[in-house]
This record gives C-alpha cells, sequence and structure tokens, in this order.
C-alpha cells in the first residue's frame, strides 16, 4: 500500500542504480538543474553496487532519498521499493544513464496535469549522437516477433514494433513507453499496481502499460521535451546475459498474456532468431573481421545459456 500522495509534492523521481556511479552522478546534476519550479524528491535504489555509489550519493546528494539493497534485486523489485515511498502526484522513472534536458520535467508534468485521461507518458528520447531513440513502440506480439526473425525490422516501412519510420516529433498513442524515462499519474498507479516484481531487468515496463491500457488509462507518447539515453549503463558489466535476460523478459510477457502455448512459442521463435544469427556471424567471421567474430561468440554464448530464457520464477498480476 502506497503513502497517501501529497497534493503539493508534483513529481517522485525513482532512480535504480547498480554499479553506475559516474552516470549517476551526471543524471541527478542534470535532474536537480532541470527541475525548474517544481516540487520533487528523488529516490534512488542502490541494488548492492561495490563502485563508491553510496558514498557519492551521502557527499554529493544529501537531500536524495537513497534505499541500499545489499544485493540486485532487480529494476522491478527496486523500483517497487521507492514506489512504496512515493509522494508525489506523478512518478518518473528515470534510468541512471541518461540526461535531463531544459524544462522537460516541468512540461511534462504540466502536459498530465492538464490531459488526466493519460496515465503513461514518455517524452522524446535521444541517442548519445542526437539521433532519436524509439523509446514508445507497440507491443511485441508473436507476428512482430517472425518479423525481427525474418530482418523486416530493420526496413522502416515494415517495423510494426519499434515503428522505425516515425520521427516522434508529434503526439501520439502507443502501447509501451520505455522505463528509460517513463512518467506515471500517480492516480493511475494506484488503482492498477506497482510494477510485477516477477520481471528481472526486461519486460516489466511492457507489463505495467499493458495493465494501465487494460484499466482505461491512456499510454502517449509526448514530444514535451528531451532526454538523453546513452543506453548500456549497468548492462555493460552483462556481456551476452543481457540478452538472455530480454529473452526471458519477453517469453514471460508472452507466458503472462497469452498463455503457456504462447510463452513457449516466443520461446522457439527467440531460439531460432538467435540461432540464425550465431550461424550467420561464425560463417562472416570466417573473414577474421575483428566486429564479426566478436558478434559471433556473442550469440553463440547465447545460444549456449539459452535454457536460462525461459522464465522460472512464479508468474504475477502484478502487485498493489
Amino acid at each position: 500500500m502506497t503513502p497517501a500522495m501529497h497534493p503539493a509534492l508534483d513529481l517522485s523521481i525513482v532512480i535504480v542504480n547498480w554499479n553506475t556511479r559516474d552516470m549517476l552522478r551526471d543524471c541527478l546534476a542534470s535532474v536537480f538543474a532541470g527541475a525548474g519550479g517544481l516540487c520533487l524528491e528523488v529516490f534512488v535504489v542502490d541494488n548492492g553496487s561495490t563502485d563508491g555509489s553510496r558514498a557519492m550519493l551521502a557527499t554529493e546528494y544529501p537531500q536524495v532519498d537513497v534505499i541500499a539493497n545489499p544485493d540486485n534485486r532487480g529494476f522491478a523489485a527496486a523500483n517497487n521499493q521507492a514506489l512504496l515511498l512515493a509522494r508525489g502526484r506523478h512518478v518518473m522513472l528515470l534510468n541512471t544513464d541518461t540526461l535531463v534536458h531544459d524544462t522537460v520535467l516541468p512540461d511534462s508534468v504540466a502536459f498530465l496535469d492538464a490531459n488526466p485521461r493519460i496515465g503513461v507518458m514518455g517524452p522524446r528520447i535521444l541517442n548519445r549522437d542526437g539521433s532519436v531513440q524509439a523509446s514508445s513502440t507497440r507491443y511485441p506480439s508473436l507476428l512482430r516477433l517472425v518479423g525481427q526473425t525474418l530482418g523486416l525490422n530493420h526496413i522502416p516501412a515494415l517495423d510494426g514494433y519499434r515503428m522505425s519510420g516515425w520521427d516522434r516529433r508529434g503526439l501520439r498513442h502507443v502501447e509501451v513507453i520505455s522505463g528509460c524515462a517513463m512518467l506515471v499519474r500517480r492516480a493511475a498507479m494506484d488503482q492498477v499496481g506497482l510494477l510485477d516484481a516477477g520481471f528481472f531487468f526486461y519486460g516489466e515496463e511492457t507489463d505495467w502499460c499493458r495493465r494501465f491500457a487494460a484499466k482505461g488509462w491512456e499510454v502517449v507518447f509526448a514530444p514535451v521535451g528531451e532526454i538523453t539515453h546513452f543506453g548500456g549503463g549497468s548492462v555493460r558489466n552483462l556481456n551476452h546475459r543481457r540478452d538472455v535476460m530480454l529473452t526471458e523478459g519477453t517469453v514471460r510477457l508472452h507466458r503472462k498474456h497469452g498463455g503457456l502455448m504462447a510463452g513457449v512459442a516466443c520461446y522457439v521463435l527467440l531460439a531460432v532468431f538467435n540461432a540464425s544469427r550465431a550461424v550467420l556471424w561464425a560463417t562472416v567471421s570466417l573473414t577474421r573481421r575483428p566486429a564479426a567474430v566478436a558478434r559471433a561468440r556473442h550469440f553463440i554464448a547465447v545460444c549456449a545459456d539459452f535454457a536460462r530464457a525461459w522464465p522460472r520464477l512464479p508468474l504475477q498480476g502484478g502487485q498493489s
């Protein structure tokens, strides 16, 4: 049960950290510089970092509420720890490997205040080089996963999942907002519940958005401002495990929302995807190109660990 909302508190920002001290420092600097006239609270949930993150927070950001976990509890469970304490009218999930620009925070809050039926929104997300990131997408349905396996996602007109042909300059209803920078109406969260902690690192925001939509809340992309998402923050420490966890999250989504057979179909599709890429890059690596050799090793490692991609934790309906 979350605490009572504090009407004067505009926004509660939740950041989960795992060994990304320097990125976290820069992210927090951008948050406080871009807060404008907002009344906000900031939580950092540290998942057992060993890089000095907690000491940095204590010294440089004493105003931040820190929740220190002894180990890595995963993205969803860690966010839930802070969401249980959040008191703002709106909450925001923000990755450590992001930088907030200009007035995107107050503009996002104003947008939610002006549109009471919107439960989840995401601003424009940029890559490191300033190009637009596909942070607002459709649900990764089995048909869209088939398209990905066939390589059709590389053709913008046929990319039905990430919608790479869309420039993200106009308001649009979508099915998924990335958890790298997601704003949620507190009243909607109270109705829908917290993130499903069964998702360890991927899939939790997709599941959450699906649950908001099922309760009648709108999920939208709104170009109210920009946030840079560098990508690869905590994931840099994972190597091929990133793709294994991505697969596990996607399979879990299909098991939860489509049943056992949908989960099996998703698992098989993604096994074919990774096996085909392993064969392709192993063949190309015969040219001894270093990039091809690295990709071949990556996909072979994913295939070797693929049994881990079948969800083992019990499926949940979300938390409340």
